[in-house]
């Protein structure tokens, strides 16, 4: 056995042990009660584009609170009057929803697009969330004290709205959604599908929010930030692993039903195979996983090939 073989018979071995809150269900519950309650007061504006063959929508729409979340949904224009099957993408920590025509790959497939902004990161979603405790840098350890008030809680409701309202339109075949995002985005995709009925297919790669109790201590990435928060203001250790537990998906693996599609990086110093396999491997739902022995934190190769043919084989 070499290395490699050595290193992923230990990885597919891997559980540790779950940090799951007591009142983990409840607290869910009563997040989705609330957000159901909540109207989207949504608007799609039709815009023009570079290209005849993408029909062009700006989005706009409330999820959490009232903070508006800005989006993106495109249609294949070549591909006759739908319904189409569609995708709804998470984008990466710090980044944002981009340019619409960066979404011809998926057009071109004949998928309709809905891409949003993440509250407060790089595009044009703003953040409405109070502030009520003295943050170190970065957007993840605001409410760090209090999961009633953390920013994960936020987002991941202002996720699962873009999902319900892509449903809505009448271009998409609602039995045909899938959620799709990479690294915040890809941890995005598992707490909306653990959340949620409506997605029948799940895309994570490299995902985040994925056994956080050890990433705080060891990633590079997000987390980073908690850990600077603990470093700062020690005493409040305990406080920051139980509300980050309540978001990771260690604790919530359990709820996935949808088929999973899965990618991990070998030499991942973000999101750390360790993270990633250790909620794979709980998974009950039908799941694959793309191994890259060799990547950081990316996918490689012809890797959008293979997110499409596991839709269409799925």
């Amino acid at each position: 056995m070499n290395y490699l073989e050595r290193r992923l018979a230990e990885l597919q071995q891997y559980k540790p042990d779950r940090t799951t809150p007591d009142d983990l269900n409840e607290f869910w519950e009563r997040t989705l009660r609330e957000a159901k309650q909540r109207p989207l007061n949504d608007t799609r504006e039709a815009v023009s584009g570079l290209s005849p063959y993408i029909n062009y929508h700006r989005v706009v729409y409330e999820g959490y609170d009232r903070t508006p979340i800005h989006g993106w949904y495109l249609t294949p224009a070549f591909a006759g009057e739908g319904p189409y099957p569609c995708v709804v993408l998470y984008h990466g920590y710090t980044g944002s929803k981009g340019t619409p025509d960066s979404y011809s790959n998926w057009l071109l497939a004949g998928y309709a697009v809905m891409a949003i902004d993440i509250r407060g990161q790089g595009g044009e979603t703003g953040n409405l969330l109070p502030q009520t405790h003295g943050m170190t840098r970065g957007w993840m350890n605001q409410g760090l004290l209090d999961p009633e008030q953390h920013y994960y809680r936020a987002i991941a409701i202002d996720a699962l709205k873009a999902l319900e309202w892509a449903a809505r339109q009448p271009e998409v075949d609602a039995s045909r959604i899938a959620v799709v995002g990479g690294s915040q985005g890809g941890g995005l995709s598992l707490i909306v599908s653990a959340l949620s009925d409506l997605p029948a297919r799940t895309i994570a790669d490299i995902p985040n929010m994925c056994h956080m109790d050890y990433g705080i201590s060891l990633s590079s990435g997000s987390l980073t930030e908690a850990a600077d928060f603990v470093s700062r203001q020690p005493e409040h250790l305990e406080t920051v692993l139980r509300t980050l537990s309540y978001f990771d998906m260690l604790n919530l693996c359990d709820r996935l039903k949808a088929p999973l599609l899965v990618s991990v990086g070998l030499k991942d110093p973000i999101c750390m195979p360790e993270t990633i396999f250790a909620v794979y491997n709980r998974i009950e739902a039908p799941k694959e996983l793309i191994v890259y022995p060799y990547n950081g934190h990316f996918t490689s190769g012809d890797h959008f090939g293979k997110q499409v043919e596991f839709l269409r084989r799925t």
